[in-house]
């Protein structure tokens, strides 16, 4: 007979396991924990540089240097009168250059590479405002520039005069701004909806915390990788990221943890002790969570196609965040689990019953038993019915406006550059500040100045013909004052008339406008790119799991009419609320979110049932199946919506616009097409949904 070591050896061994385990993960989260304040440093909100390199702006940008002194953002200080219609004096104003211009440069600092220069006070025509254009030192932040310019004129501003400041400068500082709550108040809301969704799931005053641990240390480990390859530049991180990942991996290690909990807890109750508990419920586990972190992933990598560096970098940045969920779950929480034994779970403690080691299978669930049985007795009404409201949903779709957002709505609510913006439209060509940058060849210049000069939507050229302009490497930059606002849509016909005028001359248009335009033609572009090859990935990644053709398409069809759903009833939300259009990245965004990750919870039923179906037959195996992951997969649900609703904390426009499409989606999905569409489609087709396989079970 082959040697077995006594049982209390066997527990010491296990028992050393678990520990170690759990002191590997304290360890990742004491190293990962303090690089929470390292992320923001690595991250750059900087919308030029995530154009790829052959985009028009970004060669024009690349050549400003050899033009210019300073590459930096420019501030705009509009000044005018508390009353309306009361004129400016620029007299009044004459010092307040060299005040910025010295208030800016003691704000940088050292590090500064040249002094901020600052243009005289410039009144407009109706003498009711005056501007004032502040070019900081090239590696100045924004926020620290207008934070510094604020300080001054709310000191030194004569009275009866009131200032704001805009321009490229103001509307990065905004977006710092915006973007400053995630690293803390972010953080705080998702956890605390999170810890509400797990008491009110397992009523319980210990589990919900451990599995709120087991996420925070995966988010630990997931910001610990993601600073490293960042400061090594393999991946880029910007604000947005940063908010999705913290989202993403609190979200998605809590339903894997609450996935797992549920199996160990049914396993409780057919063992003796934990430990063979703890490894029945990895056995059967680990599949479905494995294939719904690999099938994430491979829905996040696709992002890498993308030519937009703010939709690639979210690709491997997520996917490393899935990672450190999956991990976690699968091993520090069952060795947690496992150590603290059937106690975790006071006051609901499962014992173990000779009746549910003799008769494995789903413990009987009150109104999951009931819903089993209704989808069971008129399949194809249920499936009618659902897909019905479905496709109603899908009608919203002709309200979605996803052609792009100017700079200047990003940020929701209180705005001062956005306010400043307006001003300046009121009362200065309102391109002034935020030039449009034409590189011309100089034998064509005279010609690109003219063509340019005389279009509509074009205030001024400079130099102007009568003034030599600097010639480098036989180019020629032209500044292009636009009559509209450098962000808005109208501007952008602009730009692309100056470009169809002069592209065949050799010359090329960049600056704030046609970065806008570069980049929102090309998210609209890698839509069009990366939702196929999603769909093909993920119906490849379901059909190795499953074994089978027909559930892969079945599963991933009634996603996409999820998906379409929450789309569709979230743009008629934005139109509602009074939103102005959406980024073409958020329909990207939230179908490969939505796709990924709702797609999970149908994998989790679906192994399940074809599990019980591979004993039972199909129709048995539904009803099982549905009965056997039914709570479970609904509190992952509303576990994952409560997080992704977290988002609106952030007022940023494109966050809050996906936070209300994925939770609205997730939502949808789980108490519609996983908990009704999908058991009574199953129900419908039989065995054929496991076709070319077959069940070996009985009908």
């Amino acid at each position: 007979m082959p040697y077995a070591p006594p049982a209390g050896s066997r527990t010491f061994w296990r028992r050393a396991v678990a520990a170690s385990l759990i002191l590997m993960w304290l360890g990742v989260a004491a190293v990962g924990g303090p690089k929470f304040g390292e992320i923001s440093e690595v991250a750059t909100n900087d919308q030029s540089s995530f154009l790829p390199e052959s985009a028009e702006s970004t060669k024009v940008s690349d050549r400003l240097g050899d033009f210019q002194d300073s590459g930096s953002a420019p501030a705009i200080v509009v000044v005018t009168a508390e009353s309306d219609g009361d004129r400016v004096d620029p007299a009044e104003l004459r010092n307040l250059p060299e005040q910025l211009s010295t208030t800016v440069d003691g704000a940088a600092g050292t590090t500064a590479t040249a002094a901020t220069e600052v243009s005289p006070p410039v009144p407009s025509d109706d003498g009711e405002a005056v501007q004032i254009i502040v070019s900081p030192p090239e590696d100045a932040a924004p926020a620290d520039t207008v934070a510094a310019l604020q300080g001054i004129l709310d000191s030194e501003l004569p009275d009866g005069l009131q200032a704001q400041v805009t321009g490229p400068a103001g509307f990065s500082a905004d977006l710092s701004a915006a973007f400053a709550g995630i690293d803390g108040l972010l953080l705080l809301v998702a956890v605390a909806a999170v810890l509400v969704v797990l008491v009110l799931v397992y009523r319980s005053p210990f589990l919900p915390l451990i599995v709120l641990l087991s996420s925070m240390v995966a988010l630990c480990a997931a910001v610990l990788v993601n600073v490293a390859l960042a400061r090594a530049g393999a991946v880029m991180i910007n604000g947005q990221i940063q908010g999705i990942l913290f989202i993403l991996v609190i979200g998605a290690a809590t339903d894997y943890g609450l996935l797992y909990t549920a199996r160990y807890r049914e396993e409780l109750g057919r063992h003796d002790n934990s430990w063979s508990a703890t490894v029945a419920a990895l056995r059967g586990t680990w599949q479905p969570v494995l294939a719904s972190a690999a099938t994430v992933i491979a829905g996040l990598l696709c992002l890498l196609l993308s030519d937009l560096a703010s939709n690639a970098g979210l690709g491997p940045v997520a996917a490393v965040g899935i990672a450190a969920a999956f991990f976690t779950s699968l091993t520090f929480l069952p060795a947690v689990l496992a150590l603290c034994g059937r106690r975790v779970f006071w006051p609901r403690i499962p014992h173990s019953t000779a009746e549910q080691e003799d008769s494995p299978g789903p413990a009987h669930s009150g109104i999951w038993d009931r819903v089993a049985a209704l989808v069971a007795r008129a399949p194809r009404r249920i499936a009618v019915g659902v897909g019905l409201v479905l496709v109603a949903g899908c009608a919203g779709l002709i309200t979605l406006d996803a052609d792009g957002v100017p700079t200047s709505d990003y940020v929701i609510g209180q705005s001062d550059a956005r306010d400043g913006q307006a001003v300046l439209d009121r009362h200065f060509p309102a391109g002034s500040g935020a030039p449009t940058y034409v590189l011309a060849p100089e034998e064509n210049s005279d010609v690109v100045r003219t063509s340019v000069g005389a279009l509509g939507g074009v205030a001024a050229v400079a130099p102007g013909p009568e003034t030599d302009a600097s010639v480098v490497d036989g180019d020629v930059l032209l500044e292009v004052t636009l009559t509209d606002s450098p962000y808005s849509g109208a501007a952008e016909d602009t730009v692309q008339e100056i470009r169809d005028r002069v592209g065949d001359l050799g010359a090329m248009v960049g600056g704030t406008t046609a970065t806008e335009l570069d980049t929102r033609e090309t998210s609209v572009a890698d839509r069009a790119t990366i939702i196929p090859v999603v769909l093909l990935v993920i119906t490849v990644m379901l059909a190795l799991l499953l074994r089978a053709v027909v559930a892969p398409l079945v599963l991933l069809a009634t996603t996409v009419l999820s998906f379409g759903t929450a789309l569709g009833t979230g743009a008629v939300l934005f139109s509602l609320f009074g939103f102005n259009g959406s980024d073409p990245s958020v329909p990207l965004y939230a179908f490969v979110f939505l796709v990924a990750l709702a797609i999970d919870y149908n994998i989790f039923l679906m192994t399940r049932v074809r599990e019980e179906s591979m004993v039972h037959g199909t129709a048995v195996g539904v009803s099982r199946g549905l009965v056997g992951t039914g709570g479970v997969i609904t509190s992952a649900g509303i576990v994952l919506a409560a997080t992704f609703a977290a988002l609106l904390v952030i007022p940023i426009q494109f966050l809050v616009q996906l936070a209300v499409i994925i939770s609205l989606g997730v939502l949808i999905d789980t108490f519609l097409v996983r908990s009704f569409l999908v058991p009574a489609l199953t129900h419908l087709l039989g065995d054929r949904i496991w076709w070319p396989g077959k069940t070996g079970g009985r009908q």
